[in-house]
């Protein structure tokens, strides 16, 4: 089973991308928003999830560890099959799904190919626990090599801030968006731990 592949992008598709590895190329199927990034000739790193099948085996490719977490998640759903999963990665970030679903904003996953209301509804009822007990520092703005802007944050800041703020007694749903918001009303800040829980705390505080 491949979990992860490192190489040069070969071909670009529609729905896939072509990545060799030592002289050997593999066809990973990826959203339409990494390939969109992606470029011809470029180093590049991709978390795998293989699929195998009787008559295949498939490979879909993400920037992110989280992003496959998430691939995951929405593949366990009823009805939710890899396709209309990387729809709807290929229509939200991880972070918008995340609100989506422990928000239950169903209308955010319509907005991807082929997601129509029922659908949207049980992604949202079979994930909503799910999702924080898996995923819950997924809905963080993180540092990824393929989509960097100014809200990013190092990933162990955010993780150790969570659990700091945890250990204080906020519910995670609470600190995970309270870090969502000061990192987006400061989205050119120099993070570190001790400002990030400072601007968290007095978040959770209004």
């Amino acid at each position: 089973m491949i979990a992860k592949l490192f190489g040069q992008i070969d071909t670009i598709g529609v729905d896939y991308a072509v990545i060799d590895v030592n002289g050997v190329g593999y066809l990973v199927f990826c959203s339409r928003k990494l390939l969109d990034v992606l470029k011809l000739g470029q180093k590049q790193t991709l978390f795998v999830e293989t699929h195998m099948r009787e008559d295949h085996i498939h490979l879909y490719g993400f920037a992110t560890e989280s992003e496959r977490t998430t691939f995951r998640l929405l593949t366990s759903v009823q009805g939710v099959g890899p396709k209309s999963a990387l729809a709807i990665q290929s229509a939200l970030t991880v972070h918008e799904i995340a609100l989506s679903i422990q928000q239950e904003q169903k209308d955010l996953l319509m907005k991807a190919n082929g997601i129509g209301a029922k659908l949207a509804t049980r992604i949202v009822v079979e994930l909503k626990d799910k999702w924080i007990a898996d995923i819950s520092l997924a809905t963080l703005p993180k540092t990824n090599d393929a989509e960097k802007d100014g809200s990013t944050l190092p990933e162990k800041i955010t993780d150790d801030a969570v659990s700091a703020l945890l250990n204080l007694g906020y519910r995670r749903t609470d600190v995970l968006r309270a870090i969502d918001q000061v990192t987006r009303k400061n989205p050119s800040s120099d993070w570190t731990l001790s400002i990030l829980i400072r601007h968290a705390l007095a978040e959770l505080s209004l």
